[in-house]
């Protein structure tokens, strides 16, 4: 599977983007998909996830009520809404696919549940 991020730029705080991930090699209808963030001098952190099969999506609480993570089977992509948006957010953005999914929410915070990564988008918020 690779995987492509895109949709990053600068915005002004309070302002919206949307980031894809569009990918190609295999259907990700069976997979567990994430958006995953790393602002300068600090660890990847998780900010989002989604499993389609039953519909299940999962967020960090620093994003919660402020992204939608959502997905278009048949464009084989995924996208991150991001809406009021904070200096905070700046970071690069990078998109992950895992193979197996969980009922479990702390699996879908964990990096090694992804099997593949694609490169980031940056993300800067002025303000």
């Amino acid at each position: 599977v690779q995987l492509q991020a895109s949709g990053g730029g600068l915005v002004q705080a309070g302002g919206s983007l949307r980031l894809s991930c569009a990918a190609s090699g295999r259907t990700l209808r069976t997979y567990a998909l994430g958006w995953f963030r790393q602002a300068p001098k600090k660890e990847r952190e998780f900010v989002a996830a989604i499993r389609w099969v039953g519909d299940r999506t999962y967020y960090a609480s620093s994003v919660k009520g402020r992204f939608t993570i959502s997905g278009d089977n048949a464009r084989n992509t995924v996208y991150l809404q991001m809406d009021s948006l904070k200096p905070e957010d700046t970071a690069i953005y990078h998109c992950a696919a895992g193979l197996s999914t969980s009922d479990s929410y702390v699996y879908y915070y964990a990096e090694d549940t992804y099997d593949y990564w694609g490169q980031g988008t940056k993300v800067t918020v002025s303000s």
